[in-house]
């Protein structure tokens, strides 16, 4: 009940943004984004971190917002990058208008996301200002990374698992702690916290990885088999490097790299056969039990009562137990 309450807030708050201004083609797209509604999981993380250490979630309202128009942000650019179709089940910004409109677009929500930022109160605001700006440049450097590991190959999973860290991780983070900062958590439970959503962020887009791959498109809401037909070095592809053998090795390297010659249907189909093949699943599975199993022991280390952290915990349960 207390995660619709929080639904509800975050709706109020996002509807109460001014977009309904001209250009069209400038704010359109940026209406069309916001109302391509998703679980909205960020906001509601910042909620999470102000009510596990007992703040007044009266006071993140716009700091939630303003997350989720960040996030939203960095989805306009990265379809671009990645020239995905569908968003949510929805063609993208990019699809529906064009590139140059979905770049405009994305910076002027970078721009009123960092307003809703400064709207929490000041005796917070420089540590959350900082918090975000380290964020959104680390966002930006994972995106630049997934971009280098498509044309790199050689990738390790350390630097796989980095380069996720950065382009997803320290988003979720950044939300809990920002929800902690102001509800005045001490120092160890702000750090515990974020590493807390550090580790889940990490579990979370390794489950992504496998939904790109597995999922159910209705579901999934994006294109699945994306990842495999922009050749990027998912943690499936490089567990896929390490078991392979010598041939299959080679096919996989030659499709990633086009010397094979493949449609999309094609490729997708003959790469995941090598993976079910080679049990790429349960591995990968495995994996990501380690980082939520690391998140869980961060979050027993705050003094968060016992009953916020299970419900913590139950929220990140649904979480990962998605289809979608």
């Amino acid at each position: 009940m207390t995660h619709l309450l929080w639904q509800q807030q975050i709706e109020e708050g996002i509807s109460k943004i001014n977009f309904n201004k001209t250009p069209n083609d400038l704010y359109d797209p940026i209406r069309y984004s916001l109302g391509l509604v998703g679980k909205r999981l960020r906001p509601l993380l910042v909620f999470c971190g102000c009510d596990l250490f007992n703040g007044n979630t009266q006071e993140i309202v716009n700091a939630a917002a303003g997350i989720e128009v960040f996030h939203n942000f960095t989805l306009l650019h990265d379809d671009i990058m990645d020239n995905a179709p569908v968003r949510r089940g929805m063609p993208t910004v990019h699809t529906k208008w064009n590139s140059n409109v979905a770049i405009l677009a994305g910076d002027t929500m970078f721009v009123k996301a960092f307003e809703l930022m400064m709207m929490v109160p000041e005796k917070y605001m420089k540590a959350i200002l900082d918090l975000f700006c380290k964020t959104a440049t680390e966002v930006c450097e994972g995106q630049q990374l997934d971009m280098d590991f498509e044309k790199q190959n050689h990738v390790t999973i350390e630097e796989y698992i980095q380069m996720i860290t950065l382009k997803t991780s320290v988003l979720l983070a950044c939300s809990l702690k920002t929800g902690a900062l102001v509800a005045g958590a001490n120092a160890d439970d702000t750090e515990h916290i974020y590493e807390f959503g550090k580790n889940v962020g990490i579990a979370f887009q390794i489950q992504d990885d496998l939904l790109d791959a597995y999922g159910n498109t209705e579901k999934f809401g994006k294109q699945v088999g994306g990842d495999i037909i922009s050749n990027k070095k998912t943690i499936l592809y490089l567990e896929a490097l390490q078991l392979a053998n010598a041939e299959q090795r080679k096919q996989l390297q030659e499709i990633y790299d086009g010397v094979i010659k493949l449609n999309d249907a094609e490729k997708v189909e003959t790469v995941k056969t090598i993976f079910n093949v080679l049990g790429i699943q349960r591995h990968v599975k495995v994996l990501m039990d380690k980082y939520y199993n690391n998140a869980v022991s961060h979050l027993d280390l705050t003094t968060a009562s016992t009953q916020k952290k299970e419900s913590l915990i139950a929220f990140c349960n649904q979480l990962m137990q998605r289809e979608n």
